[in-house]
């Protein structure tokens, strides 16, 4: 069989007779080492703060945590048996029957074309379709899209976290060439970053090294002509496109010394302590939604996700016992009663971590609303059934941020409705002026702003 081509820059329009450039070629011809998708995935949009209060009425403050719970949710007992506003609560949704007028449950929802088992938690943000195929490329992510539009609002643009996620590299998080991007695991290392305030010699040096990061990428701007001279017209397109992020980034870092130049919000909350292992699963939820409580109501950012890996939890602790498997184990239930009921267990406990945020958060005043009514909160998976793989007929819980709550909306639960559709209602309402993302056909249908 002919061997096929393997540099893309030898390939159709884009030919040029001269040998391929290696990576090592181009990180030589910019003078340092650095990966290029990693600045790309870094790049902002920015806008001023006029431009924002334009966009949402009253200036309000919008925010977002999006949590994809990878290993699914048993849908029998999260999908309600009847739809509107007077549906009977199923007996996952009665643990937050509290806050029934702040949250909309969704039954017929998915991404369309989004396959693959396991490898579609990746997709939850992103809809990219067929996430297990050989040469699957990401697309980005809602959080993302959001944070290159507004995230230097704050002083942190964006929180990406996960629990047990580092172990197996998975995030909700993906740039605008595909980069995943890492999430933070431990509660105590985020909550000093985000508000202990460190000594003038080491917001000094903070500032230092963001000095020196910059003149790297002015270095690397000046040692790049050469190459560019080298390549083909879509390479020195994509050079160029490189580059301008790279420009953008700078802009980035020189507000970032801002920042640095500013105080941190002051909590009375206590640091949290990381628990002592993968098996305190959902300790480790807890306090990550201590954390976003927090960094909502400080304004110190306004977009978070987090990323439950169950994949790579082992046997978890739910009230003061150990399940007798690892997550994924339980989840490939196969029928057992015993794990079964071991599942509704923690079902029921993400439940119970739902409604404590969402209480906390009704009782934090902002200008004179709850918090919630500004904070949209999305929980998901990418599992219709973990057990057989499904990823059609998705659990979806969406609560706050200002909308007419307090209905389960079913649609199709063959012919599935586009859950990106949420994701467009979801920036419209962040002040975006987006009708289209990913794989979405408009707002989505039955559900209304304030």
């Amino acid at each position: 069989m002919k061997k096929q081509p393997t540099n893309a820059s030898s390939i159709g329009p884009n030919f040029i007779n001269k040998r391929a450039i290696s990576r090592r070629r181009f990180l030589r011809g910019t003078g340092v080492a650095l990966s290029l998708p990693l600045l790309d995935a870094m790049r902002p949009a920015f806008t001023s703060a006029a431009e924002e209060a334009a966009k949402n009425p009253g200036g309000k403050p919008r925010r977002m945590l999006a949590v994809c719970n990878n290993l699914g949710i048993l849908p029998g007992e999260f999908f309600p048996k009847n739809s509107g506003r007077d549906y009977v609560a199923s007996p996952y949704l009665e643990h937050l029957q509290d806050h029934r007028n702040e949250f909309t449950s969704f039954e017929g929802v998915w991404h369309p074309d989004v396959d693959g088992g396991h490898p579609a938690d990746i997709c939850f943000l992103t809809a990219a379709p067929h996430p297990g195929r050989g040469g699957f490329r990401n697309t980005i992510s809602l959080d993302q899209f959001m944070a290159e539009r507004i995230g230097h609002l704050t002083r942190v643009p964006n929180l990406n976290l996960g629990v047990n996620a580092g172990r197996g590299s998975r995030t909700l998080s993906w740039s605008s060439t595909g980069v995943r991007l890492p999430v933070e695991e431990s509660a105590s290392e985020v909550f000093k970053r985000l508000f202990i305030q460190g000594t003038p010699e080491e917001a000094e040096s903070q500032i230092r090294k963001l000095k020196i990061g910059q003149s790297i990428l002015d270095s690397v701007g000046e040692q790049a002509d050469d190459l560019r001279r080298e390549l083909g017209p879509r390479d020195r397109g994509r050079l160029d496109q490189y580059f301008t992020s790279v420009r953008e980034l700078e802009k980035r870092m020189a507000m970032s010394r801002e920042w640095e130049k500013q105080p941190k919000p002051i909590v009375t909350a206590e640091a949290p302590v990381d628990p002592p292992g993968p098996s305190f699963y959902m300790e480790k939820t807890r306090l990550l939604y201590d954390i976003a409580q927090l960094a909502f109501e400080t304004d110190t950012t306004r977009l978070i996700t987090i990323m439950l890996d169950g994949v790579s939890t082992p046997a978890l602790m739910i009230d003061g016992e150990k399940t007798t498997s690892d997550y994924h184990d339980l989840s490939h239930h196969g029928k057992s009663k015993s794990k079964l009921d071991q599942l509704k267990a923690i079902d029921t406990g993400h439940m119970k971590l739902l409604a404590d945020l969402f209480t906390k958060l009704k009782s934090v005043s902002e200008e004179g609303e709850p918090l919630l009514d500004r904070s949209m909160i999305l929980f998901g998976t990418n599992f219709g059934n973990a057990n057989s793989h499904v990823c059609t007929n998705l659990p979806t819980l969406f609560a706050g941020g200002g909308f007419k709550h307090g209905q389960h909306i079913a649609y199709d639960t063959y012919r599935n409705y586009p859950l990106s559709n949420l994701f467009v209602s979801m920036l419209q309402r962040m002040g975006l002026e987006s009708d289209r993302f990913a794989t979405s056909t408009g707002t989505m249908r039955g559900l209304e702003m304030v």
